[in-house]
């Protein structure tokens, strides 16, 4: 019997030290890939939606690569261009070729252009999400070296007390690391979760984004730039407002100290809802971004001043566009993008 247990142990021990040994020559724990404990959640992603559009259902994955980019993922080295957002830019609820950098991506393509934009867009991000990636995420990534990063910013940054943890990469409680860490570099849990995702993926029913909102657009009206304007020129500011444009300036100044660090190309974009600029808020951040670009020399795409209209059905809550949405805000980018492209000699 003392045989036999002997046998047992020293084959579970080989048997270990075999699972042990793959791990650590497979896995990531010594590679310069190692993300250790950070933006666990957002690689390596694959999940499986159901959206309705017009009646019909439209299936799709969507989809985080190894580095943590939305998609199927490119070479960090052939990276030219980033694209950082909140909710507004990852569209998790919308089908790929609906999604705002997807399109502005076919429109590239369109007029011949050799190049991607990379979308490192996620929900919740503000100013301070994009500072945290240039400190903790981009440099974990091996030949990654972007020359323009477009930044698409105001919603989330215009609500005063918006919860920190969506920017945040870095775990604080001892317990996340640990497992972060493990799940971020083991072999067997890559391999595991792939063959899980594939063989049977969960599904998640997207937003009924073809159909408007009875509640959202009850006595709705579309407040344009000249009319927001207007409404606030004379307009004091409060203690809160005062408040939330000191935590922006802040932020946009640590994001500017990244921008020159890395001898990045910005391109800023302003935001809208789906009120337009009824938010006062969101009015605010806009304006003191255009002020912020002016004095830094930065190329800025005014899609508040650009947009007069948006229609009731173009957003599916007060911050999210439906298909019909993103394509038309995309049609009001892309000609400006073009432009600036060109000028990088893209």
């Amino acid at each position: 019997m003392k045989k036999l247990i002997k046998i047992l142990s020293a084959n579970f021990f080989i048997l270990l030290l075999l699972l042990v040994t793959t791990d650590l020559i497979f896995g990531d724990w010594f590679t310069k890939n190692n993300f250790g404990y950070s933006i666990r959640d957002q690689r390596n992603i694959k999940k499986f939606f159901i959206s309705k559009l017009d009646g019909r259902n439209i299936e799709y994955f969507f989809k985080r690569d190894n580095y943590g980019f939305i998609g199927d993922g490119q070479n960090p080295e052939d990276i030219k261009i980033v694209f950082e957002g909140g909710s507004t830019g990852e569209q998790i609820y919308t089908p790929p070729e609906f999604r705002l950098v997807d399109l502005l991506n076919s429109y590239l393509k369109k007029d011949n252009f050799k190049v991607i934009i990379s979308n490192a867009s996620k929900g919740g991000k503000t100013t301070r999400g994009y500072v945290n990636d240039f400190k903790q995420w981009f440099p974990k990534i091996e030949k990654f070296n972007p020359s323009v990063v477009i930044f698409y910013i105001g919603i989330n940054d215009s609500i005063l007390d918006f919860p920190s943890h969506f920017d945040r990469i870095e775990k604080i409680n001892q317990k996340e690391r640990f497992e972060d860490y493990f799940k971020n570099n083991s072999f067997y849990y890559r391999t595991i979760k792939n063959l899980k995702q594939k063989n049977n993926p969960k599904i998640r029913l997207a937003y009924q984004i073809s159909k408007p909102q009875d509640e959202l657009y009850k006595n709705f009206k579309y407040i344009n730039y000249v009319e927001a304007k207007n409404n606030y020129k004379n307009l004091n500011f409060s203690k809160k407002e005062i408040n939330l444009l000191y935590n922006f300036e802040r932020n946009l100044n640590n994001l500017n100290y990244f921008i020159k660090k890395n001898n990045i190309q910005p391109i800023f974009i302003t935001q809208i809802r789906f009120d337009g600029l009824k938010f006062k808020n969101l009015f605010l951040v806009n304006e003191y971004l255009k002020e912020f670009t002016k004095l830094n020399d930065y190329k800025i795409i005014k899609l508040d001043e650009l947009v007069p209209q948006m229609n009731e059905g173009d957003f599916y809550d007060e911050m999210h566009t439906t298909i019909t949405g993103s394509i038309k805000i995309s049609k009001f980018i892309y000609p400006r993008l073009k432009i600036y492209l060109k000028e990088l000699n893209f």
